[in-house]
């Protein structure tokens, strides 16, 4: 037997039939569960992990030392999964026969009993996007995840992940399989709106820079890093700013969120002026109201609706950026 799988568990019922899909595979020589509340136990005889994060260095290095088989088949979302006919061995051919330190594929998503099928794209040598989306399976080469463990000297509380993928992309290839070799069925069913504009949250603001940390390491390891050099900006004192700054936030039917986005913005403290454009494309679930409401009570929120309706989310940044007062 070739894989040891890891598998995010929140408590919840419908994890029972993606253990089952894994233990009747011959190619599973063990389950463990990840989860991030200590009250948990193990389920029917699994081992289980507690984390602080599912997605940070403490896990990483949990699978580097407890793995004892070639593979490792990580999961990455409690939701319940469905492995295709003959995946596994495909993933482990595709892995034994390139030397790939990781390999992902295509893959279904199953929404309220719709199949909608989900390709992926190759991942490219030199790609630095900490948000690149590999699916919801991450198939690892144990011995690429010791050796990025081994060469990690920092220990990240979000960003495990994400070294574990530029440090392994260093001496191993990562492949895509294009074939949908498994299906998410979707757990979470809030509706769109609510799971969208988290960046509000100020939490992501420290994952976001132990990204950026991740990254600047990345670039020195592999002699891409550049010293920063910054020159003073002349600004000719003819031109009359109204403001230092203007943000800019293109919307339409996100009246759950739009309240959250704008107060992030208006909460800033800074010892210049700003002011704020939300360029709203015709929206028509109640997001213009409440748009409207800031515009009375604070002057620094300008409401812009687009003469045209064709214009995407670039064409919405336009419409701010070449305002008279858009600083």
């Amino acid at each position: 037997m070739k894989i040891t799988a890891y598998v995010p568990y929140t408590g919840s019922d419908h994890i029972l039939n993606t253990l089952q899909e894994l233990k009747e595979s011959d190619l599973v020589a063990k389950i463990i569960l990840i989860t991030t509340d200590n009250s948990l136990k193990p389920n029917k005889g699994h081992e289980i992990f507690h984390t602080d994060n599912l997605f940070g260095s403490k896990t990483v290095d949990y699978i580097a030392n407890n793995t004892k088989t070639e593979y490792a088949l990580i999961l990455t979302n409690d939701d319940q999964y469905s492995f295709g006919q003959f995946s596994l061995e495909r993933f482990c051919y595709v892995a034994d026969n390139t030397n790939a330190g990781m390999v992902y594929s295509d893959y279904n998503e199953i929404k309220q009993q719709v199949t909608y099928p989900h390709p992926v794209i190759d991942y490219q040598k030199g790609s630095l996007r900490d948000d690149f989306n590999f699916g919801y399976l991450l198939f690892y080469r144990v011995t690429a995840i010791k050796d990025a463990v081994e060469r990690t000297e920092k220990e990240y509380k979000y960003a495990g992940f994400y070294n574990l993928r530029l440090k392994s992309s260093q001496k191993h290839d990562i492949i895509r399989i294009p074939e949908y070799l498994y299906s998410a069925i979707e757990s979470d069913v809030r509706k769109s709106g609510e799971k969208q504009f988290d960046y509000v949250d100020p939490k992501n603001r420290d994952v976001q820079l132990e990204m950026e940390s991740v990254c600047t390491e990345h670039l020195k390891d592999i002699g891409a890093y550049l010293e920063p050099e910054f020159n003073s900006i002349k600004i000719d004192n003819d031109d009359d700013f109204k403001v230092e700054a203007s943000v800019i936030i293109p919307v339409k039917n996100r009246a759950n969120t739009i309240a959250d986005a704008i107060d992030s913005v208006l909460l800033q403290v800074t010892d210049f002026k700003f002011n704020l454009f939300v360029v709203d494309n015709y929206s028509n679930d109640g997001t213009t109201e409440k748009i409207e409401s800031y515009v009375k009570k604070d002057e620094r929120v300008i409401h812009l609706t687009p003469l045209r309706k064709d214009l995407g989310i670039g064409g919405c940044w336009n419409e701010a950026v070449h305002h008279k007062d858009c600083g």
